[in-house]
């Protein structure tokens, strides 16, 4: 289900423009073999923040076929992105469309479970303020948000953004009547404590939005 009402849903979709022939063939491939990617109302919206924040480094957790880095390194030419993928199949594909948008020398992925690889970025930077992230997206497994999370601070640099999206799950983390499956709700537990984690920290702002499947925006404060 929609978390919002479904004809406003349908009419902020109507308002959708794709950036790109090749990157509108692009979302209509994944979304033929159901492949999640970032929504189209989601899309929209964090495209505009990316292009208010310019940043200089941007690091995605959850590639899938490559849409959204490709979107984000489209919006924001000056940018370079790190995205980390577990699935192998993923990366794969992910690097061919990479290459075919010409974005391979500004997009790298790597490969691997994210904690190791947050740990390994966390080892190849010598100094964050010059060298660190100005703009985080969470969108992989989401019982490990906080894992995420946690694993991305020390990455970021002072004024950061970090970027958390389907944080409402369909609308499961709002209400136990939208749980319908007994498997869901470990997920669920765990999203609602990622939410109340991030807004009560006292180095981040955090607004919670019911954009597309819910996207949490954070801007930190971090002070050395």
């Amino acid at each position: 289900m929609n978390i919002t009402n479904d004809k406003v849903t349908e009419y902020l979709e109507a308002l959708y423009q794709p950036l790109s022939k090749t990157i509108e063939l692009l979302r209509a491939d994944a979304e033929e073999q159901h492949i999640p990617i970032i929504l189209r109302e989601t899309e929209a919206c964090i495209l505009n923040i990316i292009r208010m924040k310019k940043p200089r480094r941007i690091l995605e957790i959850g590639t899938a076929v490559g849409y959204s880095a490709i979107c984000f390194a489209t919006a924001s030419p000056q940018t370079e992105i790190i995205s980390l993928e577990l699935s192998e199949e993923m990366v794969c594909i992910a690097t061919e469309n990479v290459k075919q948008h010409d974005l391979s020398n500004r997009i790298r992925i790597m490969a691997g479970d994210a904690a190791e690889s947050l740990n390994e970025l966390k080892g190849s930077i010598a100094d964050v303020d010059s060298e660190g992230f100005d703009l985080v997206f969470i969108d992989a497994a989401k019982g490990h948000y906080r894992e995420f999370w946690d694993g991305s601070i020390p990455l970021c640099r002072r004024d950061a953004v970090i970027i958390s999206d389907n944080v409402l799950i369909k609308a499961r983390t709002a209400s136990d009547e939208y749980v319908t499956e007994k498997r869901q709700k470990t997920s669920v537990r765990r999203m609602r404590e990622f939410i109340e984690y991030i807004t009560k920290l006292d180095y981040a702002d955090t607004a919670v939005l019911s954009v597309g499947d819910g996207v949490a925006v954070s801007v930190l404060n971090i002070r050395g």
